[in-house]
Parts: structure tokens; C-alpha cells; sequence
């Protein structure tokens, strides 16, 4: 090998070892998870400080967070790895002082500590917020579906088991006939295979019996859902045609300006629409500020969000669905009647008033009933209506929508900004932890889970902005 660079003996003593530090680069990421986890108080977050006066001492919390914080940094989530990083990657050995935990160690800090976590990652947006990073007080709201370790033969709906049921049933009948035929025939394969078919239908029976007992859990679930292998993961659509996962919705808030998850919350429901108004107050908690601009795409878009929106000083942006049955029969639909304030009334396509009749309760809301009397003789009732009026709903607190409608008139770029935003985290947030995304079972653990990932999210964040020595320097004196 001569001509090339020569390493270094390995079986050549030293005098004067080499010390740990010095393997560590400056730059190196590994320098601010020190700073940043001994800046925090610790027994204050939820963690258990004081070491027990018998038995075998344990690993402080620090080490053990320090140890959680760079695996999910690089992508080292499982704990038997954390295990095995610990004891030969020249970076932990700094980090812990060269202790290596068994990964049953491990991965108990992190089931028992969940909440205190959590709190770890809300500390870190905490210093953000000191460090004066959101002072725009504008976030992007959006959710995203996460895999969970939940497989989707494991996971049954009613027309999951029905339809399954059906399959096994069809699977039988068919079985049957074989057998029926194969007895006709008088020969010694006819006599195996027909008892290799008898033994395909027991097992059949013996699915039957299984899938019995999951309706009866399903039946009594409150969401009509079960999941075999964690029991809080649900099916949920993508945006896919036909396809689906087994999974969690995370949902997510980030900064517009610095692009840092300020709030997060991992969920179990298939949909946003409910989540407006909590995102945007958790956002609006987690920067500090009075009030907040807030963006989200359509399927966050219901009235009564928007409202408690606006109560809580959250100014949203979102675009309302196109889901008018009207329109697609070819009919006008409710934005081709103008409301008037003044007179409390909607001016239809053909110049008539549309006056108020009367309210009644829809859905829990109040709507206000609006409609002519000149229906009946109007040359436009083909294109309007095919009852005896066209009548006009209107909910109490509509005036909410169509400001919120104005608002986003005036701003068309708003879609884009979100788009740009949020989108790109929840796409580097699942290349970093694989195609399985959650490791964890149950809402509980997999919150937790989520936490780390955004932490690490939001510390490789803070370190392209700042730099290395940067961020220990707001860290230190935050």
C-alpha cells in the first residue's frame, strides 16, 4: 500500500492519550444538546432528580435525555440501537461520559417520562420565543397522517369485517364444491386433496370465530373501530383515491418566518376539522403574543372554529370546500345571492328580495330562513330551485365566514405561503423516522415519540440559522 496516506497503528501504545474532546468537532450538534439539556431544570420539567438511598443507582435524567435528544437527531429512534450507538460512536461516549445503558434502560426513561418530554420540547420553543424568533406572530396550521406500528389486517371497521366475513364465507362455499367433486373421483389424490380442503375449512371456521369476537369488540368501541396491535390507532384516509393507513393525525402549527414547529399535538381522529381553534390557541400560548395570524388549507374550514378563532383574537385564513349540491345539479347556489346587511335580506339572481321567515336549530346551530314570494312566478325557478321556493339558510354567526372569506380575497398568496411552510416539515419529519414512523404504541407513547422528533426538528432548525456556538450562546443566555 505504499504511495497512499498511511493510518495509524492500532496496536501502537501512546504515552500521552489523545482526551475525548478532541475527537468532538467544534461544529458539531452534539455540543448544544450538552448546553442545552444541563440548562434546564430538570426536577421542575417532571423528571426525578433525587437517586433513591438503597439499591443500585440509576443514570441521571440528563444523560438519559441527552442520550434520547441525538438519536432522534440522527435518526436512531429504537432503543436497542441507542444501545449499541452508545458503546462505540465517539460522539455519545462524550456525550454520557462513556456510560452505555442496556436498552431496556432506555427505552423504560422514555415510557416513563412521556409528559416531562413533552414539556423538554415546549422548552425549547420557549427559548425561541425568547430569542425573539417569532415576533411576526404568524403560523401555519396543518395535519399530517403517521403510520402507526398497527398493521392494517389488524385494524377492523364494520365494513372491514363484514367485507371480510364475506371473503371467508365465499372462500368456503368454494372449498365445499371441491370436495363435492373430488368425491366423484375414486382415487388416492382425489382422497388427499379432499383432506387438505377439510383442513382449509377449519381454519376458515376458526377465522369465522375470531372475526365474531371483533365484531362484539367493535360493536362496543364508541367509534365503531378497533386495532389489534395498538388499540388507539385508527384507519384513516390519504389523499390517495382508495387508499388509507392505520395511523395518528399529527397536527402541527409553524412559525412562517423561521419555519418552527411552535405547537404540535398528535391525534387519533381521520379529520381536521375540528383542530382549528386548538392549534391556534396553542400557537398563539406558545409565541406569547395578544394575537396571531393563522393559516390552514380546507378541511380545517367550520364555522363555529373560525368563531372561537376570532373570539380568541386568532385572525384566520382558510378557504371554505366547494361542496355545494346545487351547483353540481346545474342550480344556482348560495354565493349567487347577495346578502344585505341593512335590510337583513338576500337579493336573488333575478333582482327579487328574499326576505327572513323564520329560525330553527340545524346541527346545533341557529340558522336564520330566508326566501320570496315571487318564486312561483319567476322566469329563473328552472335554474333555481325544483321546490315551490328557493329558500335561503343563514347561520347566526355567518358574518364570521364572510369575513373570513374577505380576508383571504385580499390575501391570494396566503396558500402558497402555507404550502411552503408547513408542508416541508411533515415531509423531513417522515424521511427522518422511516417508512414505520411511530415505534411506540398507544396515543400516550406515541406523543412522546412525536415530541422527540419535533425537538430534533427544531434544534437542527435553530442550528442553520445560528450556527453552532450561536445557538449555545442564546441557550446560555436565555
Amino acid at each position: 500500500m505504499s504511495g497512499f496516506i498511511k493510518g495509524a497503528d492500532r496496536n501502537q501504545t501512546t504515552m500521552f492519550p489523545e482526551s475525548l474532546d478532541d475527537y468532538v468537532a467544534e461544529e458539531s450538534a452534539v455540543r448544544v444538546i450538552d448546553v442545552f439539556v444541563d440548562e434546564l431544570d430538570l426536577e421542575l420539567l417532571g423528571f426525578k432528580t433525587i437517586h433513591a438511598d438503597t439499591g443500585r443507582p440509576g443514570y441521571h435524567p440528563a444523560t438519559m435525555l441527552k442520550l434520547f435528544i441525538y438519536g432522534y437527531m440522527n435518526r436512531v429512534q429504537s432503543s436497542h440501537r441507542l444501545e449499541k450507538e452508545a458503546g462505540r460512536n465517539i460522539e455519545l461516549m462524550w456525550l454520557t461520559g462513556r456510560l452505555a445503558p442496556d436498552f431496556k434502560t432506555i427505552a423504560d426513561f422514555r415510557k416513563d417520562n412521556g409528559q416531562a418530554i413533552q414539556k423538554v420540547c415546549r422548552q425549547f420553543v420557549m427559548l425561541c420565543r425568547k430569542a425573539n424568533l417569532f415576533k411576526d406572530a404568524f403560523v401555519a396550521i396543518d395535519g399530517s397522517k403517521f403510520k402507526a406500528m398497527n398493521n392494517r389486517d389488524r385494524n377492523f371497521t364494520k365494513a372491514k369485517l363484514k367485507r371480510r366475513l364475506h371473503q371467508v364465507d365465499e372462500s368456503i362455499a368454494r372449498y365445499l364444491l371441491e370436495m363435492e367433486s373430488l368425491d366423484r373421483q375414486e382415487s388416492e389424490l382425489a382422497d388427499d386433496k379432499s383432506q387438505r380442503l377439510s383442513e382449509k375449512i377449519e381454519i376458515l371456521k376458526g377465522e369465522i370465530k375470531k372475526l365474531k369476537k371483533h365484531e362484539a369488540a367493535l360493536l362496543a368501541a364508541p367509534d365503531q373501530q378497533i386495532s389489534l396491535t395498538d388499540p388507539d390507532a385508527r384507519s384513516m384516509a390519504t389523499s390517495g383515491r382508495g387508499s388509507g393507513m392505520v395511523g395518528y393525525n399529527v397536527q402541527a402549527a409553524v412559525d412562517t418566518e423561521n419555519h418552527l414547529i411552535v405547537a404540535h399535538e398528535v391525534t387519533n381522529l381521520g379529520h381536521d376539522r375540528t383542530q382549528l381553534a386548538n392549534m391556534g390557541e396553542q400557537a398563539k400560548e406558545a409565541i406569547g403574543a395578544d394575537a396571531i395570524d393563522a393559516v390552514a388549507d380546507r378541511g380545517y374550514f367550520k364555522g363555529e372554529e373560525i368563531k372561537a378563532c376570532e373570539d380568541s383574537n386568532i385572525t384566520t385564513y382558510l378557504p371554505k370546500p366547494n361542496t355545494s349540491n346545487n351547483r353540481a345539479k346545474g342550480l344556482f347556489d348560495k354565493r349567487d345571492f347577495l346578502y344585505q346587511p341593512a335590510e337583513d335580506e338576500y337579493v336573488c339572481p333575478a333582482g327579487e328580495r328574499a326576505i327572513y321567515r323564520s329560525t330553527r336549530e340545524e346541527s346545533g346551530k341557529q340558522i336564520r330562513r330566508y326566501w320570496s314570494s315571487a318564486c312561483s312566478i319567476c322566469s329563473l325557478k328552472p335554474t333555481c330551485t325544483s321546490g315551490k321556493e328557493r329558500r335561503i339558510g343563514r347561520w347566526e354567526h355567518e358574518d364570521v365566514i364572510e369575513r373570513a372569506q374577505a380576508r383571504l380575497d385580499q390575501r391570494p398568496d396566503m396558500m402558497r405561503i402555507r404550502r411552503q411552510t408547513v408542508e416541508h416539515p411533515f415531509g423531513t419529519l417522515k424521511a427522518w423516522m422511516g417508512p414505520q414512523h411511530f415505534k411506540m404504541k398507544t396515543l400516550k407513547h406515541v406523543s412522546t415519540e412525536m415530541s422527540l422528533n419535533v425537538l430534533a426538528y427544531n434544534l437542527k432548525r435553530m442550528i442553520s440559522l445560528f450556527g453552532v456556538h450561536g445557538l449555545i450562546q442564546k441557550i446560555q443566555t436565555a
